[in-house]
């Protein structure tokens, strides 16, 4: 197995306007790895924000690999604007995730998920590139999500 996704060591780049930044089409690749940081699997495909009505809608598509499992997987969030710079994220069926700023370039967030803690962090490198890390921790999970973004 390979080794994850090394995060990048560069300054944040601040986003005043999280709508500005984040519309349109965005490739990603996330790697899966076990506390030790050996590769578990990944994800590979698209992400797209459109507008809608308060909100940015994500949407990714592509292929899940975890394990011997491979095959296509999806998910949706729901950014709703509190002002240009700060959004409050929701999941798909309407519950709270977390708030995100990105007014310094870089943000860190906690989210419980029942007895399991994911602790995330988003950092925006450029105008083309950001990505995201989520150290899950718990007795149901115990893995690190690292997701690289570029801009289509």
């Amino acid at each position: 197995m390979t080794e994850p996704l090394p995060v990048p060591d560069l300054a944040p780049v601040p986003v005043p306007d999280l709508a500005e930044y984040f519309a349109g089409r965005w490739v990603l690749r996330r790697d899966i790895a076990d506390d030790a940081g050996v590769r578990l699997g990944g994800f590979a495909g698209e992400a797209e924000f459109t507008a809608g009505s308060g909100e940015l809608v994500y949407r990714e598509t592509g292929e899940l690999e975890l394990g011997a499992h491979r095959g296509p997987a999806q998910r949706t969030l729901h950014y709703r604007l509190v002002d240009p710079a700060t959004a409050s994220v929701h999941f798909d069926h309407g519950g709270y995730f977390h708030d995100l700023d990105l007014r310094s370039g870089r943000w860190r967030v906690e989210h419980p998920c029942r007895a399991d803690l994911y602790r995330g962090e988003y950092a925006v490198h450029g105008p083309g590139s950001w990505w995201q890390r989520w150290h899950v921790a718990g007795p149901a999970k115990a893995h690190v999500l690292t997701t690289e973004f570029t801009r289509a």
